[in-house]
């Protein structure tokens, strides 16, 4: 879903990163938990949380070991959810795509 207005989509990559981190550690703050405890429950130093909270660049990996570790792996499902309802499939009866097409070239006359 497309919001041109979207305050997301002003930010750079650096604001977003550091927007993320400050959502986990709320949502770490709010459990009670510690660095070291959430650390030691995603299996990752406790530097690379600090990175991860502070915005400082972490991996997708890290992210996802502590969205885990928090309970919250469903966050993931808002990232990029798929589609329930294809509005070709409704106009016509057709089999569920398995790939996406190749770009038709245009015939010039």
């Amino acid at each position: 879903m497309k919001t041109p207005n979207s305050p997301w989509r002003a930010r750079t990559p650096a604001e977003l990163e550091a927007e993320v981190g400050r959502h986990l550690k709320t949502h770490r703050v709010h459990k009670n938990l510690d660095q070291a405890t959430v650390a030691a429950r995603a299996g990752i130093s406790v530097r690379s949380l600090r990175n991860l909270e502070n915005g400082n660049g972490s991996s997708l990996r890290t992210l996802i070991l502590v969205l885990r570790a928090l309970g919250r792996e469903t966050w993931l499902d808002t990232i990029a959810p798929v589609p329930t309802i294809n509005p070709i499939m409704l106009t016509r009866m057709a089999a569920p795509r398995q790939r996406a097409s190749k770009p038709r070239s245009s015939k010039s006359e």
